[in-house]
């Protein structure tokens, strides 16, 4: 049995609300066009994505939503590259840091790449049970997107 959860955690599928499920976690230029992607299981917090996809960054600003609202992982990381986060702070944060609201509004742009990789349903229903071909039709998908 342990194996058989291994190899999930592996091939990127992971127990969410819905079922078994998979996260994409991209990176986006400022058109909303895609530049990077990694997957995750469906359990999985989004800065295991953060992780992985900080180090690839090469603009000088991060539009991100709240879950990356950290200080070690994220934030830090962020201003040692000399780079600036418009990142809105979580309710509990004693100190709230301060973002750029006006910045932070065009983050729409990224929910509006999901919504354009979701119409297309391999990508919505992850039919493929090896996560490197399911990264494999996200890259076509957005191959895809780019050429529109």
């Amino acid at each position: 049995m342990r194996g058989r959860l291994k190899n999930r955690a592996e091939e990127a599928i992971g127990p969410a609300r819905g079922g078994l499920s998979t996260k994409i976690h991209a990176l986006v230029d400022a058109l909303g066009n895609p530049l990077s992607f990694h997957l995750t299981p469906g359990q999985a917090h989004d800065l295991c994505g953060s992780d992985v996809l900080l180090p690839r960054i090469v603009a000088p600003t991060l539009l991100a939503d709240r879950a990356y609202d950290t200080d070690q992982r994220v934030i830090d990381r962020l201003r040692a590259a000399g780079k600036t986060a418009a990142i809105p702070p979580k309710r509990h944060r004693k100190r709230p840091q301060p973002f750029d609201r006006d910045l932070y509004a065009a983050r729409h742009l990224v929910e509006n790449f999901f919504c354009k990789l979701k119409q297309f349903r391999a990508i919505a229903t992850r039919y493929d049970k090896r996560a490197i071909h399911f990264l494999a039709g996200v890259h076509a998908a957005a191959a895809y997107l780019w050429l529109v």
